[in-house]
């Protein structure tokens, strides 16, 4: 159990936020009248007050609301939660989506002092239930009311990212596994630069934690494809299996499958699969994969234990 130390809130981006006493939380935005609220995964910026404390520590002066932050949390190690954990303050109902970001543009803090805690130790929340909330409210880590694990799709296309093309491959993928049981969280359409898949690969799988996350193009043989070559470069370890398995399964639909590189790795507890371009084949590969991956996203979020053995509790739940 922790306690709610601080609200802030801002009526205009790249102004400071200020503090209140008590506010709205609605469901699918954030804090009314806040300008980052809106129907993304970023709604409500936490940071815990013991961060705040410890960088004061350090010489530092700051407010409320000088990283940005729209509620202090005391009481939790925000940073060493899960994604999909649920704050319940009242009647208002948080999902954690985040852990950090990326800090484009360094605020008056870094200025002043030379760093900035909240791209290393904030954390963002979407809005699930609406209520009013007040500084001192009791805050409650509660179940995530949706257990499904989550899914991410990126495509790879410069005629789709520039507006030439319009993208089926994405939505398809999308549209498929949440109907194999997936909740999805992200979409993405990107041009095929292997730096940009690189950067946002290791936010869905460090920031956000998905579970799967599925790529689509940039697995042939044009100069351009290099989908397999920035998912290996964030890969911790390779899954191989996954990618034989689905080359196999094309090759009794054309022998053309030979040609696809796509690789299937794994980084944290996200499994990252890539899928061919074309809608066909991605229907193709994924009424193939997605019937037999169930077991093995379980075994990777440690949900489930490998065949004949009984699931072990992690460290974190047999000291809770």
């Amino acid at each position: 159990m922790g306690i709610l130390r601080g609200i802030c809130v801002s009526e205009r981006r790249g102004t400071p936020k200020r503090p209140r006493e008590e506010i709205d939380l609605v469901e699918g935005f954030g804090l009314a009248g806040d300008a980052h609220g809106g129907p993304w995964h970023r709604q409500v910026s936490l940071l815990a007050k013991e961060s705040i404390d410890a960088f004061n520590a350090e010489g530092a002066s700051v407010r409320p609301g000088d990283f940005g932050e729209n509620l202090i949390l005391e009481g939790f190690d925000l940073r060493h939660l899960p994604v999909g954990v649920c704050f319940q303050i009242g009647d208002a109902l948080l999902e954690m989506t985040q852990i950090g970001k990326e800090c484009h543009s360094h605020c008056e803090i870094y200025h002043r002092v030379g760093h900035c805690i909240m791209p290393a130790n904030g954390v963002f929340a979407e809005v699930r239930r609406s209520g009013h909330i007040r500084v001192g409210d009791e805050v409650r880590l509660v179940p995530n009311p949706d257990r499904r694990p989550t899914v991410a799709v990126v495509t790879l296309s410069d005629k789709g990212a520039r507006g030439a093309r319009t993208d089926e491959s994405g939505p398809l993928a999308e549209r498929m596994a949440e109907a194999a049981g997936y909740r999805p969280v992200e979409t993405l359409l990107l041009p095929d630069e292997p730096q940009r898949l690189e950067r946002e690969l290791r936010r869905l799988a460090d920031g956000r934690q998905v579970a799967l996350v599925l790529t689509t193009g940039g697995t042939g043989f044009s100069p351009r494809d290099r989908t397999p070559e920035a998912t290996m470069a964030v890969a911790e370890r390779n899954a191989p299996g996954i990618a034989e398995a689905m080359r196999w399964h094309s090759l009794q639909i054309t022998p053309r499958a030979m040609l696809s590189r796509g690789v299937s790795v794994i980084r944290g507890k996200t499994l990252i699969v890539n899928l061919p371009g074309s809608p066909k084949a991605v229907r193709e590969h994924l009424e193939f994969l997605l019937p037999n991956l169930a077991h093995g996203i379980q075994i990777l979020r440690g949900e489930a234990a490998e065949c004949g053995h009984p699931a072990q509790p992690s460290e974190k739940e047999e000291t809770t």
